[in-house]
């Protein structure tokens, strides 16, 4: 039960960092400076979005290792987050919204990814044909 439980705090702890990763790039990036005031004013959205995300899965029963468990996690955090962005006047712009999803997308989706190709012991590799098309 314990052993169970430290999975699911790590798997959501993985998503977490993700988050917090993409506050932190974002506020950096944009001169906001990294203050613990400024990360939670900023990243509070997301968390909240990722508290239903994660409760999405779990009404859901869907696995949380799984690339569309990801799909699910990343889409859900982003439409949340940026819905309570706009409801408490911080706004968001398409472009915004875009990146939050490459980014989210790719971390949330790459850990389950490389989860799966550690449990399965093989990685789906790309042929020749995948890289043509």
């Amino acid at each position: 039960m314990l052993s169970a439980r430290l999975r699911a705090g790590s798997k959501a702890g993985a998503d977490l960092v993700a988050v917090l990763v993409f506050v932190g790039i974002g506020r950096s990036v944009h001169a906001h400076g990294l203050s613990i005031g400024g990360m939670a004013s900023t990243a509070w959205p997301f968390l909240a979005g990722l508290v239903v995300a994660w409760a999405t899965l779990a009404l859901a029963h869907r696995p949380a290792v799984s690339l569309g468990g990801g799909a699910v996690v990343c889409v859900v955090t982003v439409a949340v987050g940026m819905a309570l962005r706009v409801v408490s006047g911080q706004g968001t712009a398409v472009a915004f919204v875009l990146v939050a999803l490459g980014f989210l997308g790719a971390t949330m989706g790459g850990w389950r990814l490389l989860a799966l190709c550690a449990a399965s012991g093989r990685c789906p590799r790309p042929t020749a044909r995948d890289v043509r098309q």
